[in-house]
């Protein structure tokens, strides 16, 4: 059995590297009787790293990541520290149980604590779970996505300006995710094609979506002021930005390349307090959607929209135009035309396109 394996059955709850160390004079005695036989390092990984570890190795976003260390932690603290060895199916059960009923958390956000879990005790701990009972569901409500009209959208947009209006207007016409938008890079976009590659979408996927020839030329503007910008940090001696993958190590000076750039970079550029370094991310979601909430807000709407009812939109009116529905789920990059479908209901026009018998009095 590796020294890994040793550490995690031997080590109290309170040593398992999640909360600290270990508080009695035997535990710590254990420990460091344990750690010593660990090969290659002080002290074994902690198990959140471990988790980690699993997540970037099978290239999980980040997000997920986060999101997966989240709920095991939670998962940990609502069992007073125990560790996730020596607890099961009905510490699960309880545990999400809990969440529906005390919490009242949504079956979407349940059923990601599940898959956090999941992933914690097959891949981490190396155990696969039986049948967890009777566990309690939070009910998933059938609800339709909410949909602007055009003259809604045409509304809102005319409340936002500059790159802000840019990448509103880019999420409708292009049916973008807000995170497919913020990380588009300058060769993602072609202009002579009139196509956008979103690359790493959800699920891990690429696709081709449509640019809209009526934002070609206020994007080329967009880009050449920041080309501009760019070039200017290249003579200050940064311009970089980080890669996907492995990228960085294997071509060092592509980071540097216009090409590689964020289509909308953020304004200033972060620094390391550290190193020194400087470079730009691309915008900050949060800023889209305070400016795109203030937009709703002062066109007088009273539907709730976000940023993503733009992409709900999208398909609404593409189905209203007469698109085939294969068409639609290609461009939102869908994996199973069931989820597209929800968009048809537009179709029913009030009661499947009956007519109320009201209107002929």
């Amino acid at each position: 059995m590796p020294a890994s394996e040793h550490i995690i059955q031997l080590l109290p709850a309170d040593g398992i590297g999640v909360f600290g160390p270990p508080r009695s004079n035997q535990s710590s005695r254990q420990t460091r009787k344990v750690i010593t036989a660990w090969p290659n390092q002080a002290r074994a990984p902690k198990l959140l790293d471990k988790v980690r570890l699993a997540i970037r190795a099978r290239q999980y976003s980040k997000r997920t990541e986060e999101s997966y260390v989240h709920w095991i932690k939670r998962f940990i603290f609502f069992h007073n520290k125990r560790h996730p060895a020596e607890m099961g199916e009905p510490e699960i059960n309880a545990y999400l149980s809990h969440l529906a009923l005390k919490e009242h958390v949504s079956s979407s956000t349940q059923n990601q604590s599940l898959a956090a879990l999941l992933f914690l005790y097959r891949y981490v701990l190396g155990r696969e779970l039986g049948e967890l009972g009777d566990v309690i569901r939070a009910r998933r409500p059938k609800r339709l996505p909410v949909v602007q009209t055009r003259e809604e959208v045409k509304a809102v947009l005319s409340q936002l300006h500059g790159d802000k209006w840019l990448m509103a207007a880019l999420i409708y016409g292009a049916g973008l995710r807000l995170m497919e938008c913020l990380r588009l890079r300058v060769q993602d976009v072609d202009f002579a094609r009139n196509e956008i590659l979103v690359r790493d979408g959800k699920g891990g996927k690429d696709r081709v979506t449509m640019l809209p020839k009526s934002l070609k030329k206020p994007l080329e503007e967009h880009l050449r002021k920041v080309k501009a910008v760019h070039e200017k940090d290249l003579a200050e001696g940064w311009g970089r930005v980080p890669l996907p993958d492995a990228l960085d190590r294997k071509y060092p000076n592509a980071s540097r390349e216009w090409r590689w750039q964020w289509v909308f970079p953020q304004e200033h550029r972060w620094k390391n307090g550290k190193t020194g370094e400087q470079g730009r991310h691309h915008v900050d979601e949060s800023i889209l959607q305070k400016a795109f909430k203030q937009a709703v807000e002062k066109a007088g709407l009273t539907k709730r929209a976000t940023c993503h009812t733009l992409r709900h939109s999208f398909a609404t009116h593409l189905i209203e135009a007469g698109y085939d529905i294969r068409t639609v789920q290609e461009l939102l990059g869908h994996k199973d035309v069931r989820t597209t479908m929800i968009y048809t209901h537009v179709l029913n026009q009030g009661g499947r396109g009956v007519k109320s018998p009201v209107d002929d009095l």
